[in-house]
């Protein structure tokens, strides 16, 4: 009986020391998104597969317009994810993605003008927010 005992602990042993661990990304913890903004426009930056990007996009009041944003997109979906995104009634739009792998995508939204009173007009102008996103 005890050296069964012996061999069934020696086994679970034996079998502890060589089960496959799988021990946690040491960097991904320690990844935080980069923020981008309106005061981005034209940035570029170098991240790793795996870090995150959020963009956030205020929309401006003027007297009797405001300019909204669109969603922010990336040019290249395969090397730049969105994982979430949208605009909000006050014309805000946010947008966060992942780098997948390596290349270069950019990140765009547009900005334009709606009228909020009566007798005003916007002018005929889309604008375009852009950050190129290096993925190394």
């Amino acid at each position: 009986m005890f050296g069964r005992t012996v061999l069934a602990v020696t086994a679970l042993a034996a079998a502890a020391l060589t089960a496959p661990v799988t021990l946690p990304d040491a960097h991904a913890a320690t990844r935080s998104a980069t923020p981008l903004s309106a005061a981005d426009n034209g940035r570029t930056i170098s991240t790793a597969p795996g870090d995150k990007i959020r963009v956030n996009l205020k929309a401006m009041r003027g007297d009797g317009v405001k300019w909204v944003w669109d969603k922010p997109a990336a040019s290249a979906t395969d090397v730049l994810r969105r994982t979430e995104g949208g605009t909000s009634p006050n014309g805000d739009a946010k947008a966060a993605f992942q780098a997948e792998e390596p290349g270069h995508s950019t990140i765009t939204a547009h900005h334009h003008c709606v009228v909020t009173a009566p007798g005003h007009t916007c002018p005929h102008v889309v604008t375009t927010w852009k950050a190129t996103i290096d993925v190394h």
